[in-house]
C-alpha cells in the first residue's frame, strides 16, 4: 500500500482511503473472520496493478469496488482488468469516483465518472456508483471548501448521478472528515447509503444521520489487496442491493 501518510504526490494517485491512517489512526484489532452475515468486499485501484481475482474469490471475497476516475482528468488504467475480472469470477462490482472538489464541480464530475465506468445496471452484478469524499491529499482537507459549500458541492454530484442512472449513490467517508468538512451534514442520510472508513473492530459512531452503515472499509492490510471491507447485511441482501 503506497503512501502510507496519507499524500499522493501525483494527481490521480488518490484511492479510496488514503488519509484514514493519518487522520484516524488503526486500532490494530479488526472484527471477527468469517461472518457469514456479512459478505467479505475489497476495494482497489491502479496502485494494485492487475489484481489476483482467483485467488480473493477462493478467500471467500463476494464484492469489489474498482476507482474509475479522480476529478476530471484522471482513470484508471488498469479498470478494465480490475471490474472486468472481478465481475468474471463471480463477485459483484461496482466502480467509486474519487472527488476533488477544488477542480471541478460535482455535477461535472459525476458526468465524468459515469462517461469512464461509473454507470449502472440492473443485472444483480452491478453495484451503484460510489461517490469517495475524503480528506485532500493534494493540499487542504477540504478543498478550501466551507461546509456549506461541501454539502452544495456533493449534492450536485448525487443530484446528477441519481438523474442519469436512477440509482442514488453510496457516499464514502471517514466520520471525522464528513464532520470536519460539512459540519456532520444529516441530509443525505435518507437517500444514499453510507460507507465508512474505520480501521478497527468495529465501524464506530457514524455521520450525523445515518442509523446504520451499508458497507464498512475495515482494513488496509488484508490479504491479497490491502483494502478490504464488509457489506451490513447477508448475501442475499447484497444481491438485492445490486439489483436495486
Amino acid at each position: 500500500m503506497p503512501e502510507p501518510s496519507g499524500g499522493a504526490r501525483v494527481r490521480g494517485g488518490a484511492y479510496m482511503g488514503i488519509g484514514v491512517l493519518a487522520h484516524d489512526g488503526d486500532t490494530g484489532s479488526r472484527p471477527p473472520a468469517g461472518r457469514a452475515s456479512q459478505p467479505e468486499g475489497v476495494d482497489v485501484a491502479s496502485h494494485q496493478l492487475d489484481v489476483d481475482w482467483p485467488t480473493l474469490w477462493k478467500d471467500g471475497t463476494q464484492w469489489a469496488y474498482t476507482k474509475a476516475t479522480e476529478g476530471t482528468y484522471y482513470t484508471n488504467p488498469y479498470f478494465t482488468q480490475q471490474y472486468n475480472g472481478a465481475y468474471k469470477v463471480g463477485m459483484i462490482r461496482g466502480a467509486y469516483h474519487f472527488a476533488t472538489p477544488d477542480t471541478a464541480g460535482g455535477a461535472t464530475q459525476a458526468d465524468y465518472f459515469l462517461a469512464h465506468g461509473g454507470g449502472w445496471s440492473k443485472d444483480g452484478k452491478t453495484l451503484p456508483g460510489v461517490l469517495d469524499i475524503e480528506w485532500n491529499p493534494y493540499g487542504a482537507s477540504c478543498y478550501g471548501k466551507s461546509k456549506s459549500g461541501m454539502v452544495a458541492w456533493i449534492r450536485d454530484f448525487l443530484n446528477r448521478y441519481k438523474a442519469r442512472t436512477g440509482r442514488d449513490a453510496v457516499i464514502y467517508t471517514a466520520t471525522s472528515w464528513w464532520s470536519d468538512c460539512t459540519g456532520n451534514y444529516s441530509g443525505f442520510a435518507a437517500t444514499n447509503p453510507l460507507w465508512i472508513a474505520r480501521y478497527a473492530s468495529d465501524p464506530g459512531t457514524l455521520p450525523a444521520g445515518w442509523a446504520y452503515h451499508t458497507m464498512w472499509q475495515y482494513t488496509s492490510t488484508g490479504k491479497t489487496v490491502g483494502d478490504h471491507d464488509r457489506f451490513n447485511g447477508a448475501t442475499d441482501r447484497l444481491k438485492t442491493f445490486a439489483t436495486g
